[in-house]
């Protein structure tokens, strides 16, 4: 019951999942509403904590208006199920099947570490039905979900009175989300969680204005203890004049960058949430070796001011939106050997378009993102595009297998400095490669397209096309549109059958073409496309000039023609002198002796 209302530009919605009423939408809201408020009364609770006394050392008990929050407060070791067992008897509840019921809130307080885990696995069903849900939440914290090869970690939404998975969303359902510290699961799953926004989506890792000490590290706990401060290089000294030799203060500053939340998620299943894995305000995020399936809205998303991360040999597959979003403000990206299939938008979607166009409420950077990267991917049947580039700069595209979509691989909207290189494109309904709306000094290069409409087509924008492969086009083999002013169209192989090899009719500006090879091409355009070409007014003016000499000719054939004095019309005026018919000896007189000469014309 999950509409997309709220889900933003997730993408299409699943069709299974009816829409939401005005009335179910107002209320869900209101519940993510209710979740924030809860959260920051918790968050204060604890940043006071330190100044209350010893009892608010040890784990403790929040009551709030939407039930009772157990806040695992720092110390020295991570907590486990066992210590759950103890701290909440009566709302962590051991199942006859072997599963435990989590009937309350956890939090996670900065310094804390929940470690789940068990010999054997562990099923952890978190409460959810229409009287309430509950959620672990990270706050600075560290929250690890460790698993084993065959005996994985489990967790999912439990209606206790119905004895069954919690499927319906539009009361609320029980997620997981870390604010601002670390999170690790492996050998994991969560299912069925999650619902309207994407910080109760499901398992949810964003970032705070509290920083942490930063990435998770595999060194030792020295590297640790290195991490950055907030206070790193500030110094405090007594306000009044300057110490001799301090320079005067100027204005210049910088923005410190704070590693907000991060991750590391290998071996793990995300299916049936609301979004698979949402992710926002994030450095370090690492994910490996996962799948991420049945999402109501979205696949993976990083969201927001995401940074230094990977996302390498997992599939998102047969989500109601994009497979795997890449969102603006989000830089240093690799996704790397992921499959991307069956999903409803794209298979992979990255968005460097800037957060403004100009001055804002927020006051947000009008700067394009990028330095991310798709390279070695499978991205195959999903419902829009396979890979598409949304603005940015200094991206890659390379080395992935593309097919079906209406369009292969898509970059657009002023993008600049796009390469999009070693690809094999098939099967796309329209184009293979589109480069549209802006796009700028980009490279298309080495690329195999087979079967689609079109194989590579630019339109108003600037690309070097070079060394690529069409094969088995239906259209044309390139076409170039609009303004192309400084494209370059060299060294293409182009076969297919349609109305033309490369196709520039419909462009503006000077472009580059040059050793093309189209031999391999069937020109199947019909008789009015040679007349429309006729119509060119260049063209229609020599057709017109051609015409008239060939009328010339045609009626001066047959024609008896005679030799004719060229000045018959003057002698016929100078006293009756009469004019030599052809053959007939002429008459000359020299007035001055009176002599007559003849003689013959």
């Amino acid at each position: 019951m999950l509409g997309l209302a709220g889900a933003g530009a997730a993408g299409a919605q699943a069709p299974d999942v009816p829409a939401l009423t005005d009335e179910q939408s107002q209320h869900v809201a209101a519940l993510v509403a209710a979740e924030d408020r809860r959260i920051t009364e918790i968050r204060t609770v604890t940043s006071l904590a330190r100044w209350q006394g010893a009892s608010w050392q040890a784990p403790y008990r929040l009551s709030s208006g939407s039930g009772y929050t157990l806040v695992l407060t720092k110390r020295d070791t991570a907590y486990t199920v066992s210590d759950l067992l103890e701290l909440a008897p009566q709302t962590f509840l051991r199942m006859s099947d072997g599963s435990y019921l989590l009937t309350e809130n956890i939090a996670v307080a900065s310094g804390a570490e929940l470690q789940l885990s068990g010999p054997g696995g562990l099923h952890l069903r978190l409460a959810s039905s229409p009287e309430g849900f509950a959620s672990i939440v990270g706050m600075g914290g560290e929250l690890r979900f460790e698993g084993e090869e065959g005996a994985p970690v489990v967790v999912d939404a439990w209606n206790p009175q119905a004895g069954e998975v919690d499927t319906a969303t539009a009361d609320g359902r029980a997620y997981v989300r870390v604010i601002g510290g670390q999170f690790e699961a492996s050998y994991a799953t969560f299912s069925d969680l999650g619902f309207w926004s994407g910080r109760t989506g499901g398992v949810s890792l964003t970032g705070t204005d509290r920083p942490n000490t930063g990435a998770i590290t595999s060194g030792d706990s020295s590297a640790q203890d290195a991490a950055p401060n907030v206070l790193d290089g500030a110094s405090v000294q007594p306000a009044g004049p300057l110490e001799p030799g301090q320079s005067v203060p100027n204005l210049d500053y910088h923005v410190p960058a704070f590693d907000y939340v991060s991750s590391r998620v290998t071996q793990t299943t995300f299916e049936r949430n609301a979004y698979g894995l949402f992710v926002t305000g994030a450095d370090g995020v690492q994910v490996s070796d996962s799948t991420v399936r049945d999402s109501l809205i979205a696949g993976i998303v990083l969201h927001r001011y995401v940074s230094n991360g990977i996302v390498e040999t997992t599939t998102t597959a047969d989500n109601a939106g994009h497979g795997l979003s890449i969102d603006r403000a989000t830089t240093g990206i690799t996704v790397q050997s992921v499959t991307a299939r069956g999903n409803a938008g794209d298979g992979v979607r990255v968005n460097g378009s800037p957060l403004a166009d100009g001055p804002s409420a927020t006051g947000a950077s009008t700067a394009s993102y990028g330095g991310n990267s798709v390279t070695d991917s499978t991205v195959t049947g999903n419902g829009h595009y396979g890979i598409e580039v949304v603005g940015g700069r200094n991206l890659s595209v390379a080395n992935n297998t593309v097919s079906g979509g209406t369009m292969g691989i898509v970059v657009r909207e002023e993008a600049d400095d796009v390469s999009v290189t070693g690809n094999r494109v098939t099967g796309s309904t329209r184009h293979g490669i589109a480069l549209l709306d802006g796009v700028q000094a980009s490279t298309v290069t080495g690329n195999v397209v087979g079967g689609a409409a079109t194989g590579i087509y630019l339109r108003d924008a600037v690309a070097a096309v070079r060394g690529n492969t069409v094969e088995d086009a239906r259209s044309h083999g390139i076409s170039l549109v609009g303004a192309v002013g400084g494209a370059e169209v060299r060294l293409n192989a182009l076969s297919g059958r349609g109305a033309s090899a490369l196709d520039s009719m419909r462009s503006t500006g000077e472009f580059t073409s040059a050793q093309n090879v189209d031999q391999g091409w069937d020109d199947t355009s019909p008789w009015w496309f040679w007349f429309r070409k006729l119509l060119q007014p260049m063209t229609a003016l020599w057709v017109l000039l051609l015409g008239l000499l060939a009328v010339t000719a045609v009626r001066g054939v047959g024609r008896e023609r005679s030799i004719v004095h060229p000045y018959a019309h003057q002698m016929a005026h100078q006293g009756g002198v009469a004019v030599p018919a052809p053959g007939e000896p002429a008459r000359i007189i020299d007035v001055r002796d009176q002599t007559v000469a003849t003689g013959t014309r």
